[in-house]
């Protein structure tokens, strides 16, 4: 990180002129270095949230096991095709006693 404002010019100086572009951009890609993926998003915090929840990711992920992995996908892949079902298992789940079966 430099020692100068986000907004200010490479002597540090804030001021415009008439002959200096906006500065911004219109989009951002970020490219994960572990996995490959890649994501484009149109603002800064678009891209700072996608890092964020990418990093996520790769943290839960490197934690289970190859079966859990397994596991895990699949049962994503069956939420994530049906929000509704997402909602009655989060829904069910509220409901159960903590650590016991409810029979």
């Amino acid at each position: 990180m430099t020692g100068r404002p986000r907004d200010a010019g490479p002597g540090g100086d804030r001021r415009t002129t008439t002959k200096s572009p906006a500065c911004g951009w219109d989009q951002a890609v970020f490219r994960c270095g572990r996995c490959g993926t890649e994501h484009t998003t149109t603002t800064e915090d678009d891209y700072l949230k996608a890092v964020g929840v990418h990093g996520d990711a790769h943290a839960v992920w490197d934690r289970l096991n190859p079966t859990e992995r397994s596991g895990f996908a699949s049962v994503l892949r069956i939420i994530l095709a049906a929000p509704e079902l997402a909602a009655e298992l989060l829904a069910l789940a509220d409901r159960q006693p903590a650590g016991g079966e409810d029979r």
